[in-house]
């Protein structure tokens, strides 16, 4: 075996990781395929006869073609899915990477800049120290730290609410979201205010006017008929409180933001509205 065979052996070996890494910086499994790809590129085009950590030298790489790709993506955002593709966005394959990595820390690393979302990945995931996070990013080992301690903050985000109130407020949310994926009406009855209030912005409604529902049967029912949509939910904070993101493809499409009264959802705000999604404070909850 020559050396380019070795070479490409040792590298098809570390595709599996790679693209488990790419794909959390990018968050699109097809984004992360090309950037695997791209990596291999150029490294076949190099003279690896002085590397001697393959599988370091191919993270180097791949990494530095994800963090130009984000640069790229943050100068030209890519159009936003229309409500009507999320219910059939994504293979099979993506649904199942985005279930193990968290749609909610997908959300939660879109909103980081470049360079912070590659340091906390490459850090706080994948456990590269900081020198070789400093050289990918450009940065001194010491900014390189600082990136990955801002991202940390921001994907863990600060809550007001007491632990105890928090953990409860968390298994509601749980409930609405688990009820809503098997279109379970009776499930969806128990966990809702019979009073409650669900108000959704013009972006999260068909006929593009702001709408207002009320009581449990009628917000039951629209919960399940969207159970098709709830596969790419998932619980995150919305504003310090549990509340569930819609994410195909890892990218932030719609917000429920809950108000829980003595154990049950009393009002639910379906935001939309990218400027609106914007200006919320969204985080992970820990496991």
């Amino acid at each position: 075996m020559d050396e380019d065979d070795r070479l490409a052996g040792r590298f098809e070996a570390s595709r599996p990781r790679l693209r488990a890494m790419a794909y959390r910086m990018l968050g699109s499994l097809s984004d992360a395929e090309d950037a695997v790809q791209e990596a291999w590129i150029h490294a076949a085009g190099a003279d690896a006869s002085a590397v001697s950590n393959p599988e370091g030298w191919f993270t180097t790489i791949t990494a530095r073609v994800c963090l130009d790709m984000l640069r790229s993506r943050k100068s030209r955002r890519e159009e936003p899915l229309g409500l009507d593709e999320a219910a059939v966005a994504g293979p099979e394959q993506e649904a199942v990477l985005a279930d193990s990595v968290g749609l909610a820390m997908l959300v939660v690393l879109d909103t980081l800049a470049p360079a912070e979302r590659v340091a906390f990945v490459l850090h706080d995931t994948f456990g590269l120290p900081f020198g070789e996070i400093a050289a990918i990013t450009g940065r001194s080992p010491a900014a390189a730290r600082q990136l990955a301690s801002r991202a940390r903050r921001r994907v863990r985000g600060t809550t007001p609410i007491p632990g105890i109130r928090l953990a409860r407020q968390r298994k509601v949310a749980e409930a609405f979201l688990a009820a809503s994926r098997g279109g379970d009406l009776g499930a969806l009855l128990a966990v809702l205010d019979p009073d409650v209030v669900l108000t959704a912005d013009a972006a999260a409604v068909p006929s593009g006017v702001p709408a207002t529902i009320r009581g449990a049967a009628a917000v039951a029912r629209g919960a399940r008929a969207a159970s098709l949509r709830s596969r790419y939910s998932g619980v995150a904070l919305v504003n310090g409180t549990p509340g569930i993101v819609m994410a195909p493809r890892g990218q932030l499409m719609v917000v429920l933001a809950f108000t829980v009264t003595d154990d049950k959802i009393s009002r639910i705000d379906v935001i939309a509205d990218p400027a609106r999604l914007r200006e919320l404070d969204l985080a992970v909850l820990d496991a």
